[in-house]
């Protein structure tokens, strides 16, 4: 009698162990990544997470606009490194969500940064063929 409830437990727990990621977990996770491949200087997948009908910076910036522009930050320093602060994310609807986080970029020639700045971003995102991409994007710096 007392193995039923072990059991029960044990199956609970397993079960639970191979529960897909929140929401929000998918969306870290994919910051994330776009962080790692922009520290590497891997431009084209940091832009495979970014949605082809991307608009930044209230629709004055899009995907192409934004390969552009990190092409040149990219070129401009050739090591860049972001630190996120808390990543605060909402499900807007099904397959959607924003997220809001602040990050001190700084970039410079070699280990030691020449410059940086702390920016707020404010992001929207879809979930795509399983994969979710950012779709919209607004930054700003935060005054020191």
């Amino acid at each position: 009698m007392r193995l039923l409830p072990a059991m029960i437990c044990a199956l609970a727990l397993a079960a639970g162990c191979g529960a897909e990621p929140t929401v929000e977990q998918q969306v870290i996770a994919t910051i994330r990544e776009m962080e790692a491949r922009i520290e590497a200087g891997e431009r084209r997948p940091f832009m495979a997470y970014v949605s082809e009908d991307f608009r930044g910076q209230g629709g004055g910036l899009n995907h192409d606009q934004l390969r552009a522009l990190l092409i040149m930050q990219l070129n401009r320093y050739q090591r860049l490194q972001g630190q996120l602060l808390p990543i605060h994310v909402e499900e807007t609807g099904e397959g959607t969500a924003t997220a809001r986080f602040r990050a001190l970029v700084t970039g410079g020639p070699d280990w030691i940064p020449e410059s940086g700045q702390v920016f707020e971003f404010r992001t929207g995102w879809r979930r795509a063929d399983g994969e979710w991409q950012v779709v919209t994007a607004d930054w700003e710096p935060v005054a020191p």
